[in-house]
């Protein structure tokens, strides 16, 4: 069967099907390229040198992507062929894709036939067709998500943004994410980082607002990503993001394929199924995108990218988002800055409490009333987080109020040193000791002197030396502001002799 429906292939002696080329590890999250079957494919005889021209469907799962893409491979078998839709009993082969509510599609997944298109100018280009995983399924995190969207971005010349009934602004959000972490990830900033991008609204409803096709399509894109003074900045700040990162922006509108394909749990892609409206607007938006004159070569800063150039691009893009911030669902990222806030407003409410109690040129107020006060505030602080209205889930305000509770503590700890230097006696803990030290020693020199011990007297004399160069080290210090760890040395000298006393 795969044969006769790909007859140029089975000349050739080869049997074609998709390659998967991004695998998604589902324990851990992480992404694996397979440099062998990439290379297999981009790397063939015939293509390798040829400028390549890639074009990738992306969006939701379950919204008819890997079934878009197979009608683009008959038309690319069969070209030439005014019949190249194919007989009305004829299943639907080439990319995995079924009926039903799963998700078909993982990773990212190229065909493994590069086609070899000569233009109107006689130069010829190398297409390859490109499946991605549909976002938002069961099984994948916002990273996933956005990871898959951003590399088929980055590697395609032309992304379609498979969308269903209508432009939502949700879509446009999660455009806007999903192309800023591809855009993190090319570490681009002042160029317009992708190509073309063409929003493909499937199972469009209102053909009397807006016709089939290209022109009623445009038509309905250039009003959704107008950007109007009376927007919110929110609304403004998603289009603007979406016109500064792709060259070309296109839409087309795709009828309903009809309530048979939609329902029949037996359709396996026959056009005798399939809505005649449908039909029509495939022979229209299909032969636009494979066009060879429409066809357009992927570039990297400008420079057209072969087959070969293309492998090394893969290489280099999928390891390079290692190192990129963890995209977050919105709830999630509403509940962070949620707690965030509450964490801030405690932290204040705190910070100002025992700012009026030894903060400033405010008195020396004693060690124990100060923590007394201290214990007081902190739990005012964790009370007045704990009473605040929070998102998330209570385990995930725990790891906000630990948070809260560690940066409480270090701003006791910074409030009690403050404190302490005002204590005249801390101030002049140093020199008040050496100083005893000094009349100690000499009091203790004269009575061993006298009682004949003229050895230890010397001894005594020789430590109160080393302890009056050391007050003298430690005023020089002091004044100068040199050798600051000497200076160091001698307080915790100091203030260890002071711990023995007490």
């Amino acid at each position: 069967m795969m044969m006769w429906l790909f007859p140029q292939a089975a000349a050739m002696g080869s049997q074609p099907g998709p390659v998967q080329i991004v695998t998604v590890c589902k324990e851990d999250h992480s992404f694996t390229l397979d440099e062998e079957a990439l290379a297999r494919v981009l790397l063939a005889a015939g293509v390798r040198d040829k400028h390549v021209v890639v074009l990738s469907v992306a969006g939701a799962f379950r919204k008819g992507k890997s079934f878009l893409l197979d009608f683009m491979l008959r038309y690319m078998y069969r070209k030439g062929d005014e019949k190249w839709l194919g007989h009305d009993d004829e299943p639907l082969t080439g990319f995995s894709w079924r009926g039903g509510s799963e998700p078909e599609t993982t990773g990212i997944q190229i065909w493994s036939e590069v086609f070899p298109i000569q233009k109107s100018d006689g130069s010829e280009v190398a297409v390859v067709l490109m499946d991605t995983q549909g976002a938002f399924d069961n099984q994948s995190t916002v990273k996933d998500c956005a990871t898959i969207f951003a590399l088929s971005t980055m590697t395609s010349s032309v992304q379609i943004y498979n969308l269903s009934q209508n432009i939502q602004e949700d879509d446009l959000q999660q455009l806007q994410l999903f192309t800023e972490y591809g855009r993190l990830a090319l570490d681009e900033i002042f160029l317009k980082p992708f190509q073309s991008l063409m929003f493909l609204i499937r199972d469009w409803s209102f053909p009397y607002e807006y016709t089939y096709g290209f022109k009623g399509g445009n038509e309905f894109l250039d009003k959704r990503l107008q950007v109007k003074e009376a927007q919110h900045e929110e609304l403004q700040t998603v289009r603007e993001h979406i016109h500064s990162c792709f060259t070309n922006i296109s839409c087309f509108l795709l009828p309903h394929p009809g309530l048979k394909v939609a329902t029949s749990p037996t359709f396996e892609g026959q056009l005798s199924a399939v809505a005649p409206e449908f039909k029509e607007q495939l022979k229209i938006l299909i032969p636009n995108l494979l066009h060879p004159d429409n066809l357009a070569e992927k570039e990297i800063n400008g420079n057209k990218v072969t087959c070969r150039g293309l492998l090394e691009y893969f290489k280099v893009t999928i390891y390079q988002g290692e190192d990129l911030p963890q995209p977050k669902s919105m709830l999630m990222a509403t509940a962070e800055a949620n707690n965030l806030a509450a964490v801030a407003a405690s932290k204040d409410q705190y910070y100002r409490n025992m700012e009026k109690m030894c903060g400033g040129d405010l008195p020396y107020v004693s060690p124990e009333s100060l923590e007394e006060k201290h214990q007081f505030y902190f739990k005012e602080a964790l009370y007045s987080f704990s009473s605040t209205k929070k998102m998330g889930g209570q385990e995930f305000c725990d790891r906000y109020q630990e948070q809260l509770e560690k940066e409480l503590e270090e701003m006791w700890e910074s409030f009690s040193k403050h404190n302490e230097s005002k204590n005249l006696f801390s101030a002049f803990r140093t020199p008040a000791v050496l100083f005893v030290l000094v009349c100690l020693l000499y009091v203790l020199s004269g009575v061993l002197l006298f009682v004949g011990l003229s050895t230890l007297a010397l001894v005594c004399d020789c430590v109160l030396g080393l302890v009056m160069m050391s007050m003298l080290t430690w005023t020089f210090i002091r004044y100068s502001g040199r050798y600051r760890d000497v200076g160091g040395a001698i307080d915790q000298a100091a203030g260890a002799v002071l711990e023995q006393v007490r």
